[in-house]
């Protein structure tokens, strides 16, 4: 495995970011920020939606490197610092929606995950694509209980993977991803249910068979691989038809889920 020896430091994401529209659906109001970095599933920190909040906040994210290995012709590692400096963040505004029913708009920072992957020249062989998050069970105390099979893992088609709106999160709302929602890097697959989007990832692998995600081995007849938005497909134990938004207040109506979160 090589090291991209690129010689740079990082840049400041509280610096004013470039908004592209070509990823800013949304079609409601922004959730706000205090919504976003506090309610949250990560079971790395805990199962409330306040654990991950409230016990990550000393988690250690420098120095972190990312892997890029498997079915590809110039497997890599590389920082995370060296990452955010090649591939510069802009702000794509994307709905968040939980197989749980409830969903956020989110203002992320990022780019393209296609952009990091065709740095490593994908082999023809290559048909999915595997996310490895850290396993840090001395900070992440979460860990240190069978909730899930760890380290979490999750799985992309490879042309799934290469869609331009899948993206590579580097934070949101102008300013340093925070630790509860996946620093320093997570993915957002927008038209897939949020546990699809693996937080603080330390490997991708590309494969030539499909992987078995982290809630598939847990749960196989509630999560399958795709676990596309689809209000037509209702969760085994609850429907999918509509969603609850966040920041709206217990009263406020749900909303009818849209095919694919509006992504189609």
């Amino acid at each position: 495995i090589k090291s991209i020896g690129l010689g740079v430091g990082s840049i400041s994401l509280s610096s004013i970011p470039f908004l592209n529209n070509a990823y800013s659906q949304n079609k409601t109001k922004l959730t706000s920020y205090e919504d976003i970095t506090t309610y949250n599933n990560y079971y790395e920190f805990g199962t409330s939606k306040s654990d991950p909040y409230r016990n990550s906040q000393e988690f250690i994210t420098k120095p972190w490197s990312l892997t890029i290995e498997g079915e590809v012709e110039n497997p890599v590692t590389i920082s995370a610092e060296e990452i955010i400096s090649l591939f510069p963040s802009e702000e794509r505004i994307y709905k968040l929606r939980c197989v749980e029913g409830w969903s956020m708009v989110i203002p992320w920072m990022g780019f393209s995950l296609s952009k990091l992957l065709s740095k490593v020249s994908i082999k023809n062989t290559a048909k999915f694509v595997e996310f490895e998050s850290v396993y840090d069970p001395e900070q992440m105390k979460g860990q240190r209980y069978p909730v899930l099979n760890w380290p979490y893992r999750e799985g992309l088609r490879i042309d799934e993977a290469m869609h331009p709106i899948t993206t590579v999160v580097t934070g949101l709302y102008g300013k340093t991803l925070p630790n509860q929602n996946g620093a320093p890097l997570r993915i957002f697959v927008p038209w897939k249910y949020g546990f699809k989007s693996a937080k603080a990832i330390v490997k991708i692998k590309l494969v030539e068979n499909m992987p078995t995600s982290s809630w598939m081995r847990s749960s196989p007849r509630e999560y399958g691989f795709y676990s596309n938005v689809n209000p037509n497909v209702s969760h085994p134990r609850w429907s999918q038809a509509t969603e609850r938004v966040i920041g709206e207040g217990i009263l406020a109506p749900r909303i009818e889920t849209e095919m694919f979160n509006g992504y189609g």
